[in-house]
């Protein structure tokens, strides 16, 4: 048999929706096309959040090329609101941009870092010689350095707690 708008003709297989809702699902049902019935939970955190006559509403609202996409926002609002019933995909959105923030000042600590570490084996090469000038050729910078080097995760840079989880900008 063939599909048709998430249901096979001939048989009286209703929708997600249709069969939550116990009613019978006509050909022009607009839930089936998206709810398909081996997917009960998707329509079922739908009808809990947002009701199934507000999602009726919403989708004949729209033009058929864009309810699919709908559909797809509902179902994500509709699923973290479950998961986070105050916050919803906020909640997910905002600890999102949290990981932002703490990686853009790891990011900035770590170019600090290798700033501060060129400066220094600038500093320590005072006529030009470093480590891939000829008269030191094969030789490794620790070497040149000597043993009282630093060690390369070592920074003389702090900072403000104040500043951490805020733009690097606004410090």
């Amino acid at each position: 048999m063939k599909e048709s708008n998430g249901r096979k003709q001939g048989a009286a297989s209703p929708c997600a929706a249709c069969k939550l809702l116990r009613r019978r699902c006509a050909q022009d049902c607009v839930f089936a096309p998206y709810f398909p019935a081996d997917e009960p939970q998707k329509f079922a955190n739908v009808h809990k959040v947002f009701g199934a006559s507000n999602v009726n509403k919403m989708l004949q609202e729209l033009p058929v090329h864009q309810r699919g996409d709908a559909v797809s926002s509902i179902v994500y609002e509709a699923n973290a609101r479950v998961r986070d019933p105050v916050y919803g995909c906020v909640g997910a959105i905002s600890s999102l941009q949290q990981q932002i923030d703490a990686l853009q000042t790891q990011l900035a600590l770590a170019q600090a870092e290798v700033v501060h570490l060129r400066v220094r084996q600038t500093a320590s090469y005072p006529h030009g010689f470093g480590p891939t000038s000829p008269s030191n050729s094969g030789s490794p910078p620790s070497k040149l350095m000597g043993p009282q080097a630093m060690p390369v995760f070592d920074m003389d840079m702090v900072m403000d707690q104040a500043c951490l989880g805020e733009p690097m900008w606004s410090c």
